[in-house]
C-alpha cells in the first residue's frame, strides 16, 4: 500500500450570537461550547446494550483479527511439531513458550558446526484469526512492530511455513508493520500526535481485534446520547452509523475499506489521499474521499489475478453483481455479526442465497437437463482457489462464474519474487472510482499512481511535473513524490527543486528534509545537504535515521571521526536500524579498529544473516586476522547470496589462492571477470593464475585487459612485463617496467626498478 502522512479535514461551524434582553440591558453571552468530538470508545462499552451481538461478533474472524497470544487462543503446535527449516537460506526456526511468553527463535549453522546468528524474538501479538493464516509481531522498545518471518497456515490441519514475502534468499528481518497494514487488520490504534520521522510508531497497547466502530463509526456520541435521560430511540439510533441504512454504494464502501485490494503486487493499488490521516476513514463517508484504487492496464496478463484480499475485487467482476444495479452487496450473503458458517451449514446457507434469486430459472434448467440438481451452488460457481500472493492459503473465489475453470485451482504455487525487469512497467489505470472524475485533484493522483512505484515512470514524471506546476497543490506529498520520481529518472537537480517545494509547504517535516538532503548530496551540493540535515536534527534530535544519513555524508566529506560518532549515536537510538552496523563495521575497519569492526559485523549478521556485503566484509576481517578457513566460509556465503557479483568472487578467489586451492581460485577469478569485465584486479589475479600454469599468452591478455580498465595499474604493468620478458619481448617488457617503476605503489616500483636493472644488465 502506498501512502504518506495526511492532514485532517476541518469542519467549520457557524455560531449564532445570543442576545439577552431585559430592563433595556443588552449583553453578549459567553461563546457557546462546540459540540463534543465524536471520539472512539472502548469497544467493550458496546456490550452494555448489545450483549448478544457483541459476543457473537467477538467470535468472527474480524473480532479475532489481532490478539495477545495465550493458551485460550492458541491453535498452533508450540511443543512437538514446532520447528521449521528454510532450505533457501539454511535457516532454522522454532516456536516456543517459556515463562508464560511466546517466542520465535531463528538460527543458522556456523563455520564450526555450532549455532550462529541466533535471535530470539518475543511474540507480542498474533495477527490473524487462524481461518487461513497467522503472522507474529514483535514490539520494539521504540513502539514499532516487526513482523516475524515464520507464519502458520491452517491448510492440511495446520503447519509452519514462511510468512508471505519471506520465502526468498534474502528475507527481511526487520519488516515494520505499517499504519496501512494495521488499518485493515485491527481496530484503530493510538499513534503519536506528532511524528518525528517515517517509522510507524504505536504509542500504546493495541486494540485486540477489529471492533464495532470499524463499521459503525466512532461510538462516543452514541454512548452519550444513549445515557442522556429521556433520550428518544430515534435520536439514539441517529447518533451512530448503521450500514444497513446506507445506500448500497456507501454500504459497499464500508466493506471495501479493507476487502478491496486490486493487487498486492508492485503497483500503487491503494493511494490514501494526502489530506487524510491513516485512521481517519469513518463509515458513511464516500470511500474515494479517503483512498483511491488503481490497477494494471487491461490485457496485460493480470486480468485473472487471484489474491488473498481480492474478495470485493472479484465480486465486482461478477455478472450477478453488475446486473443487480446495486441491489447485491457483501451483506447479501454475509452477516458481519456472526461467524461464517462452515461445512454442510455453509453449503446450505450460501446455496440458499443463490437460489433466492435464481430459483425460477434454475428449475427450468434442471428440468431440461441443462443443469445438475445439486444443492451445492458454491463448489462450481464460487470455488475455492489458492491465492497467488499467500501461496499457503486457499480461499473462496468471489467471482461468481458460470462454469468451473478447467484447471487445478488448488495446485501448489511458488512464492513470486520478480526482478525489476520482470515486473510490470506500463500504465497504471484507475479502478475505483471508475471512471476517475476529470478534475485537477484526480489528475494529480492519476500522475502519482504512474510514478509512485516507477511502473510508468517516464510518462508519469512529465505528467506529475505538469500538474504540480499548474495547480501548486498544498500537500507536500505531491512534491516528495515528484522529487523521488525525478531522482529515479537520474535528474537530481529537478529532484532538489521538488523537495525544496515540499519543505516550503511543510517546514517541520523531517521526512521531507531527509529527502531534500539526499537529493542535494546526489547533486553534489554537500554543504547544503549538511545544512538541511542539521535542520532535521534540530526538529528531531532523537531520530536515528537522520543521524545515520548524516554519518554517510560525513564519510563522503572525509570526516571519519564525525561519521563514527553519528553512527554510534544512531545504533543507540535504534538498535534495529537496517544497514547501520555494516556501515559502522566498514568505517571501523577503514580506520584500523579491527576488533570493534568485527563486533559490529557480527551484530549486523545477527540482525540480517542474509546480507552478502556483511559476509564479505567479515571474511576480509577474518583474513586479516589470520583466520583463513573461517574467512573462506564467509566469502563462500557472500558468493552464494550474490553469485554474480565480481568483487565478492574476486575476494573469494584471493582467499583460495592463500589456501593454495589454485584450480578453484582460477574458476572464481574467471567468474569474477565474467560478472564484471571492468574489475581490473580480477583480470590481474586471473593473469597470475594463468601465468603459474605457463599459459603466458592467456596471462598477457588478462593483464592487458586490466590495463585497459586501469592504465595506471602498477601491479598489472609489472606482471605483464615479466610475462613479455619470458616470451622474449624485451622492448615490451622494458616499456611496462618503466610504467610500473613510475607508479604510485612503492613496493611495485622497487620491484620494477630491480627487474629493469637486471634486464638492462642482460
Amino acid at each position: 500500500m502506498f501512502g504518506n502522512s495526511r492532514g485532517r479535514v476541518r469542519i467549520g461551524f457557524i455560531l449564532c450570537s445570543l442576545f439577552l434582553t431585559g430592563a433595556a440591558i443588552f449583553a453578549t453571552a459567553a461563546p457557546p461550547q462546540a459540540p463534543p468530538v465524536n471520539e472512539y470508545v472502548n469497544a467493550s462499552t458496546c456490550a452494555n446494550c448489545h450483549r448478544a451481538i457483541y459476543e457473537s461478533y467477538r467470535g468472527t474472524s474480524m473480532g479475532k483479527s489481532l490478539f495477545r497470544p495465550m493458551p485460550a487462543n492458541t491453535v498452533e503446535d508450540y511443543k512437538e511439531k514446532n520447528q521449521y527449516s528454510h532450505s533457501l537460506t539454511g535457516t532454522h526456526y522454532s516456536m516456543t513458550v517459556h515463562d508464560g511468553a511466546y517466542y520465535q527463535r531463528r538460527w543458522q549453522t556456523g563455520f564450526d558446526g555450532t549455532d550462529t546468528n541466533i535471535e530470539d524474538m518475543k511474540i507480542d501479538y498474533v495477527m490473524g484469526a487462524g481461518d487461513h493464516a497467522r503472522s507474529y509481531l514483535h514490539r520494539t522498545d521504540r513502539g514499532t512492530l516487526i513482523e516475524l518471518p515464520l507464519g502458520w497456515y491452517s491448510e492440511r490441519g495446520g503447519y509452519w511455513a514462511m510468512s508471505p514475502g519471506f520465502d526468498s534468499r534474502h528475507p527481511q528481518t526487520r519488516r515494520l508493520v505499517s499504519y496501512e497494514c494495521m488499518f485493515c487488520h485491527n481496530g484503530y490504534p493510538q499513534t503519536p500526535a506528532i511524528s518525528q520521522g517515517s517509522d510507524p510508531i504505536f504509542a500504546q497497547d493495541l486494540p485486540e481485534g477489529i471492533d464495532c466502530q470499524r463499521c459503525h463509526g466512532p461510538g462516543g456520541r452514541h454512548v452519550r446520547v444513549a445515557q442522556t435521560p429521556g433520550a428518544k430511540p430515534a435520536a439514539i439510533s441517529a447518533s451512530i452509523v448503521n450500514p444497513a441504512r446506507l445506500n448500497s454504494k456507501l454500504q459497499m464502501d464500508v466493506c471495501m475499506q479493507c476487502h478491496l485490494e486490486p493487487t498486492s503486487g508492485r503497483l500503487p493499488a491503494l493511494i490514501r489521499r494526502f489530506n487524510r490521516k491513516p485512521f481517519s476513514y469513518v463509515p458513511g463517508q464516500p470511500l474515494e474521499d479517503f483512498i483511491l484504487y488503481f490497477d494494471y492496464a487491461p490485457g496485460t496478463g493480470h486480468d485473472d489475478k487471484f489474491e488473498i484480499a481480492s474478495a470485493a475485487y472479484r465480486l465486482r467482476k461478477s455478472r450477478c453483481f453488475l446486473e443487480s444495479k446495486g441491489a447485491m452487496t457483501c451483506l447479501t450473503c454475509h452477516d458481519p455479526h456472526r461467524p461464517l458458517p462452515s461445512g454442510e451449514e455453509a453449503t446450505k446457507y450460501y446455496s440458499g442465497q443463490c437460489r433466492s434469486c435464481h430459483e425460477p430459472a434454475l428449475g427450468v434448467l434442471v428440468s431440461s437437463g441443462k443443469h445438475t440438481n445439486s444443492n451445492n451452488c458454491i463448489s462450481c460457481h464460487m470455488p475455492e482457489r489458492r491465492t497467488e500472493d499467500v501461496v499457503h492459503a486457499v480461499v473462496t473465489d468471489h467471482l461468481i462464474q458460470r462454469r468451473l475453470p478447467a484447471r487445478d485451482l488448488l495446485a501448489e504455487l511458488p512464492e513470486r519474487h520478480l526482478t525489476d525487469a520482470e515486473d510490470y512497467h506500463g500504465e497504471v489505470v484507475p479502478y475505483y472510482p471508475q471512471p476517475l472524475p476529470q478534475t485537477g485533484q484526480y489528475a494529480l493522483y492519476q500522475a502519482v499512481a504512474q510514478v509512485a512505484l516507477e511502473n510508468n515512470l517516464q510518462n508519469g514524471v512529465v505528467d506529475l511535473s505538469r500538474e504540480v506546476s499548474q495547480q501548486s497543490p498544498s500537500q507536500m506529498e505531491f512534491y516528495t513524490t515528484l522529487g523521488d520520481a525525478w531522482g529515479s529518472s537520474g535528474k537530481p537537480k529537478q529532484a532538489v527543486a521538488a523537495f525544496e517545494q515540499a519543505v516550503s509547504r511543510s517546514p517541520n517535516s523531517v521526512t521531507a528534509l531527509q529527502s531534500l538532503a539526499e537529493a542535494q548530496k546526489t547533486s553534489g551540493e554537500l554543504s547544503l545537504s549538511e545544512q538541511t540535515l542539521q535542520r532535521a536534527l534540530r526538529l528531531a534530535p532523537s531520530n536515528a535515521n537522520v543521524f545515520y544519513q548524516y554519518s554517510i555524508l560525513d564519510t563522503r566529506l572525509g570526516r571519519p571521526d564525525a561519521a563514527l560518532e553519528k553512527m554510534q549515536k544512531a545504533v543507540v537510538l535504534n538498535p534495529d536500524l537496517p544497514g547501520v552496523y555494516l556501515s559502522l563495521a566498514s568505517l571501523l575497519a577503514a580506520t584500523g579498529q579491527i576488533d570493534p569492526a568485527m563486533a559490529a559485523s557480527q551484530r549486523a549478521l545477527s540482525i540480517d544473516p542474509y546480507d552478502a556485503a556483511t559476509y564479505n566484509l567479515t571474511g576480509r576481517l577474518l583474513a586479516g586476522s589470520g583466520k583463513a578457513p573461517q574467512a573462506l566460509f564467509d566469502f563462500e556465503k557472500a558468493t552464494r547470496l550474490r553469485p554474480a557479483y565480481g568483487p565478492y568472487l574476486y575476494d573469494y578467489s584471493l582467499m583460495l589462492v592463500r589456501l593454495n586451492r589454485l584450480e578453484e581460485a582460477q574458476e572464481s577469478a574467471q567468474a569474477a571477470v565474467l560478472a564484471d569485465p571492468n574489475l581490473a584486479e580480477a583480470h590481474e589475479l586471473l593473469g597470475g593464475l594463468l601465468a603459474r600454469k605457463t599459459q603466458l599468452s592467456e596471462a598477457a591478455a588478462e593483464y592487458q585487459k586490466a590495463l585497459q580498465v586501469r592504465p595506471d595499474f602498477s601491479r598489472a604493468h609489472l606482471d605483464l612485463a615479466l610475462v613479455l620478458a619470458a616470451q622474449g619481448d624485451r622492448t615490451g617488457a622494458e616499456e611496462h617496467l618503466r610504467k610500473a617503476a613510475s607508479g604510485g605503489d612503492p613496493n611495485v616500483a622497487q620491484q620494477a626498478a630491480q627487474a629493469l636493472q637486471r634486464l638492462e644488465q642482460q
